[in-house]
């Protein structure tokens, strides 16, 4: 070894050597795939630490016979897994962003947010469909999707389909599929299939124009104790810069039109030469009524990490000191002007009549 540097980072090994850092998560396939990618990650930054991973069930995952958007909870896939953060039996927990709610609960906060896959949703279809699009299936076939985002942006676009809940993991709705004459094609994330390996089932990707997705699809975010210094920055160099300042835009836009999974909202954002450009929209549950809009900001991306805020810093939910404030706060701005502008414009009564629809089911 030869030195100071060398001789600092055998120090600070030396000193973590015996240091085991718990990463909670979900126990289906994806989750543990997400999970092992992100201490994979660490890992390698942090050599000298050691990594356990623990593996629960949370109530999304135990209640399978009902559609997501009439439980009626936020925090369906989080709930259980902060419980462990809280009485600190983890310290930090590996989620789909999209699965985090806007405003955390007190104590805890995204310290991270990793590089997003692709954020758009993909068709499968049944065997004896393979090569079909949706627009091409039968009239009256039976499309398969937890979400009522998709169904009613879907609905809308393909007024010849039916659409049906199905819930369970990945495996089970692929099962539900293929085994059951049921469903033509079910809809899922292109992120979710990349991850299992299953890029060989996608059948068609979904653009923009035929549906948005979610909000923060595609992207892992790490929730921590906001209190925790040291794990906030141990995972904070996870944070990717352009992700998070598109997330942190969508999660703004979401929070202030005060959407969840009940409410189909979907959005979709992209980056280009320093601007941000975010666009948003919201359906009626048959896609009928909607209303969308597109809005953009100047926003310096930083090409590494910089130095942010040093107060309490969080923005929905999300803790990013080593990102520039200037950026985050832009991004958030961003968001809530483009939410003002859709309830301006009525999007509220579209809303309203949504959850009212959603809960008499």
């Amino acid at each position: 070894m030869s030195g100071n540097g060398d001789a600092a980072a055998t120090a600070e090994e030396n000193s973590s050597k015996m240091r085991v850092i718990r990463v909670g998560t979900r126990k289906s396939q994806l989750a543990r795939i997400q999970t092992d990618s992100v201490v994979a990650t660490l890992k390698a930054l942090y050599p000298g630490l050691q990594f356990e991973i623990i593996a629960m069930s949370t109530t999304g995952d135990k209640i399978l016979d009902t559609a997501l958007s009439k439980i009626g909870e936020k925090s369906l896939f989080t709930k259980e897994l902060e419980l462990a953060l809280e009485r600190n039996e983890v310290d930090l927990v590996v989620h789909s962003l999209k699965d985090l709610p806007t405003v955390l609960p007190p104590g805890f906060t995204i310290g991270a947010i990793c590089k997003r896959e692709s954020p758009y949703d993909a068709v499968v279809f049944h065997p004896k469909f393979v090569g079909k699009t949706l627009e091409t299936l039968p009239e009256k076939s039976v499309v398969g999707t937890s979400s009522l985002r998709r169904a009613a942006q879907l609905q809308r676009k393909f007024p010849h389909l039916e659409f049906k809940s199905i819930r369970g993991n990945l495996n089970t709705r692929l099962r539900k599929l293929d085994e059951l004459q049921e469903f033509s094609a079910i809809i899922l994330a292109a992120a979710g299939l990349q991850r299992m390996g299953w890029q060989n089932r996608v059948g068609q990707i979904l653009h923009p124009e035929e549906c948005m997705y979610a909000v923060g699809q595609g992207a892992l975010g790490v929730e921590v104790r906001a209190k925790d210094q040291d794990i906030l920055d141990l995972v904070g160099v996870l944070h990717d810069p352009e992700t998070l300042l598109r997330c942190i835009a969508e999660r703004a836009f979401l929070r202030h039109l005060e959407g969840g999974c009940s409410v189909p909202v979907a959005v979709h954002t992209a980056m280009k030469d320093g601007q941000l450009y975010l666009t948003g929209g919201v359906w009626s549950l048959n896609g009928a009524d909607s209303m969308q809009e597109t809005m953009q900001a100047t926003i310096h991306v930083p090409a590494q990490h910089e130095d942010g805020p040093e107060d309490d810093p969080q923005l929905v939910g999300i803790t990013a000191r080593n990102i520039p404030r200037r950026a985050q706060l832009a991004a958030e701005s961003l968001g809530i002007s483009l939410a003002t502008l859709l309830l301006n414009k009525g999007a509220k009564n579209i809303l309203d009549v949504a959850r009212q629809l959603n809960d008499a089911h």
